[in-house]
């Protein structure tokens, strides 16, 4: 009888409707800590890179507030997950806005650096510092993990791309830490520019996979 068979069918969409808005709800949650989270993150290691002239801490800082500008491109692409004629799109112009943005940061942190470098520009110790990446090697791994579990079960790949880049953060606070100490206990004032020229290759080909679109791996065909 259709009129059963219809019903049957819009109960079926709610069902698969339901579990993607949670989902989504869960991506959104994610962003909101990403984006409180970087914004101190961001605030204390510009804040205390500029006081000890760290070009490493300085980026690092301004590596998270690229990441509250991705957290914030998330949002709005979680808002607008139910158009789903548009969703290509916004995945694509997503991954772009940041692409551009850690290219930028990469240019910046290359220049500043190399600056240093040249002119034997020594930086002050930074007790601040070492305990923001020591943290900031605790927090970020399990941020990442929950993003990836919201990209795989929406299929975002602009997800996955945030998750990608909270991951590689970690890898920066791993460099970071080590130039701070390398400079703290052994006086290598060179260690801090170095570092921070360690990291501009792993910020730049996030940008480039940004701007090209890179699909995610892993990522579940979209639904709803």
């Amino acid at each position: 009888m259709p009129p059963p068979r219809i019903g049957w069918y819009a109960c079926s969409m709610s069902e698969l409707t339901i579990p993607r808005q949670t989902i989504a709800h869960r991506g959104k949650r994610l962003e909101y800590f990403t984006i409180v989270w970087n914004s101190l993150e961001g605030l204390i290691a510009v804040g205390a890179g500029v006081l000890a002239g760290s070009i490493s801490l300085v980026g690092f800082g301004m590596d998270s507030f690229i990441e509250v500008t991705s957290g914030a491109t998330l949002l709005w692409r979680m808002s607008v997950d139910a158009d789903v004629e548009s969703r290509e799109r916004n995945e694509k112009l997503s991954l772009r806005i940041v692409g551009i943005c850690f290219i930028a940061l990469a240019l910046y942190i290359t220049y500043e650096a190399l600056s240093d470098l040249i002119t034997k520009t020594a930086p002050k110790h930074s007790l601040p510092g070492i305990v923001l990446a020591c943290v900031s090697l605790v927090v970020m791994p399990l941020l990442s993990r929950a993003k990836r579990k919201v990209g795989s079960a929406m299929g975002s790949a602009a997800m996955h791309a945030d998750a990608k880049q909270t991951e590689f953060c970690t890898y920066l606070s791993a460099i970071l830490l080590a130039g701070l100490l390398l400079n703290a206990f052994w006086g290598w004032w060179w260690a801090d520019p170095t570092a921070a020229l360690i990291m501009s290759p792993i910020i730049a080909k996030e940008g480039v996979e940004g701007l090209r679109g890179t699909p995610c791996d892993g990522c579940s065909a979209d639904v709803g």
